[in-house]
């Protein structure tokens, strides 16, 4: 078919249809979307092979009405005695409740759900007002063996929320968001599991005006995933947010805890440091509901000066110079910036285009002083933290990348991105209506394997013909980094995608990178968890939850590889 110049696809702008599919596997706000840029939009016709006559017609979008799913297991007696505890409003069998608070965000997901195929749901759906409804149910639920689920922002991407087992799915959301308590002489807040983070963090910046506190606070984690996740969700999978470098991840933030189990409720002691033993607060963190419910927790804020950040960006001639100036920065002892982010060539490619940077007079200079594409990467970051503080950081930055070969952008590269790094998962489906998927996963590594694990994964990314593989590191340690792999194809095949996930998965396991770096293990990732921790640090987790919870009602169906069925993975 001809192509034209000023075709452009018919990008959904709906909100989905109420009670479809498509509104429970679409990305956050059902009204907001982000559509392919025209340059994004003809590399990905070059990179597939497509034309426009691909993009004339979308394939199916899921908007028909959910289907009731298989009948609850749930028996009426113990329905009554469930909505008893919360109240009958409090408790959901309808069909569209019950595949809405079963499923995450996982692409396999948002193609079954496409399909209409709900898979597993839970029988029964309930919203506990507090912790005291959360212990009554986890106590009725262990009598009777009925499986607990946990539901807070909704945003896994590891099958983290699929109740394998049926049962019932806790939504924390509805009613525990609360503040409970800042602490501005502890410098802390005390929230309840289900908080969103916008709410968190508009609270925490409007303190004086909301809390009648002396100063401004931050939270310090904004995960991609922010404007839909849970500060529960943030410590039971281990997040880590855009910032990370500065204020650290989601396990450096945790002062304390409080969790409902089967075998008892308790409270994390709050000190900022003591020599009692192995920490239990340490041990619950990450444990992706599979010992408890964690209902409150008390975290570290920051005092919030958002006018002292100081925004920067580099060009670097190769990946090999980028990650060179990474790790001296990240070593340096100078401070850490808040923002920090190394692109390899071919997100640099992409990444361009994204930003509106390609073809511009920027992007013109940089080629003429060297810096090829598909061979030069693209550094981001800001400091925050006091003034001097974040003005020296970015001295410091500038004169180890310009060491390494870097070419300073000034903070305009920076500026560009940051609009987009909650949007961009709102591309998913509008590439997804034309068979086109675009997914990740990510890893951590030591500086000392980081080149063996990028090459190692690319390849086998790159071994798919007509796939894109798009490479960063955006959380920095003086011993090492991440690698955030994304990749996109094109395929309808779910089969094909299952299989093509799993391959990389263990070609970052043979090259050396951790299974997860911050979006936790889930049902996915579970399979492989014993070649990667060895069979007697997994003996300490099952042993873990033996005793939280010994008969197996938290989250089971192989959370965390703790009672993996091999036969049935997914």
């Amino acid at each position: 078919m001809k192509e034209t110049k000023s075709f452009v696809p018919r990008w959904r702008e709906e909100a989905p249809k109420k009670g479809s599919y498509r509104s429970i596997f679409k990305w956050g706000n059902p009204k907001e979307f982000k559509h392919p840029n025209d340059k994004l939009y003809r590399e990905l016709k070059a990179q597939f092979g497509m034309t426009d006559g691909d993009f004339r017609q979308r394939r199916r979008e899921g908007d028909e009405p959910v289907r009731a799913p298989r009948p609850g297991r749930i028996k009426k007696n113990q329905a009554a005695a469930l909505a008893k505890i919360v109240g009958p409003e409090n408790v959901s069998a309808e069909a569209y409740d019950r595949v809405k608070y079963s499923k995450g965000k996982t692409i396999e997901e948002a193609m079954r759900l496409r399909a209409g195929d709900a898979g597993d749901v839970s029988d029964l759906v309930i919203h506990p007002r507090d912790k005291e409804d959360v212990r009554k149910i986890v106590a009725y639920c262990n009598a009777q063996r009925i499986p607990v689920y946990v539901y807070g922002g909704g945003s896994s991407v590891t099958f983290g929320l699929n109740p394998s087992g049926g049962g019932v799915t806790l939504a924390l959301s509805t009613h525990m968001y609360k503040l409970v308590e800042l602490n501005e002489l502890d410098q802390t807040a005390t929230v309840q599991a289900g908080m969103m983070g916008p709410a968190y963090e508009e609270l925490l910046n409007n303190a004086p005006e909301k809390l009648g506190a002396k100063k401004r606070y931050t939270c310090g984690h904004y995960p991609q995933s922010f404007e839909y996740s849970s500060v529960g969700g943030w410590i039971v999978t281990l997040g880590s947010g855009q910032s990370s470098s500065y204020y650290g991840d989601a396990y450096d933030l945790v002062v304390s805890q409080e969790y409902v189990t089967p075998a008892g409720s308790f409270k994390t002691l709050s000190y900022p440091a003591t020599a009692t033993g192995p920490k239990v607060n340490d041990i619950m963190k990450g444990s992706e509901g599979s010992f408890g419910v964690l209902v409150e927790a008390t975290m570290k804020v920051y005092r919030h000066m958002p006018g002292n950040r100081r925004r920067f960006g580099f060009i670097f001639p190769t990946w090999q110079d980028a990650i060179d100036a990474g790790r001296e920065i990240s070593q340096g002892e100078f401070g850490m910036p808040a923002v920090f982010r190394i692109s390899d060539p071919e997100e640099t490619h992409i990444g361009l285009k994204l930003y509106g940077i390609d073809g511009t007079v920027l992007d013109t200079l940089m080629t003429a002083r060297g810096y090829r594409p598909m061979e030069r990467c693209l550094f981001l970051g800001s400091a925050e933290g006091e003034a001097s503080f974040s003005a020296n950081v970015k001295r410091q930055v500038k004169k180890i990348c310009r060491a390494h070969g870097g070419m300073y952008l000034t903070g305009y590269a920076t500026k560009k991105w940051e609009p987009g790094r909650y949007r961009d998962p709102y591309l998913r489906e509008d590439l997804q209506d034309y068979g086109i998927l675009i997914d990740t996963l990510e890893t951590g590594v030591t500086w000392s394997n980081i080149h063996r694990v990028h090459q190692e994964v690319r390849a086998f990314v790159k071994s798919r013909p007509a796939t894109i593989c798009m490479t960063h590191a955006s959380h920095f340690y003086p011993q090492g980094t991440n690698l955030y792999f994304i990749y996109i194809m094109k395929t309808d095949d779910v089969n094909e995608y299952k299989a093509f996930q799993d391959g990389i998965i263990t070609a970052i396991r043979k090259a050396g990178g951790s299974l997860s770096h911050h979006h936790g293990v889930g049902k996915m990732i579970s399979p492989w968890m014993e070649k990667h921790l060895g069979r007697e640090q997994m003996d300490v987790l099952r042993t873990l939850k033996k005793h939280f919870d010994p008969r197996n009602i938290m989250n089971p169906g192989g959370q965390l590889g703790l009672d993996l069925d091999k036969k049935k993975i997914r």
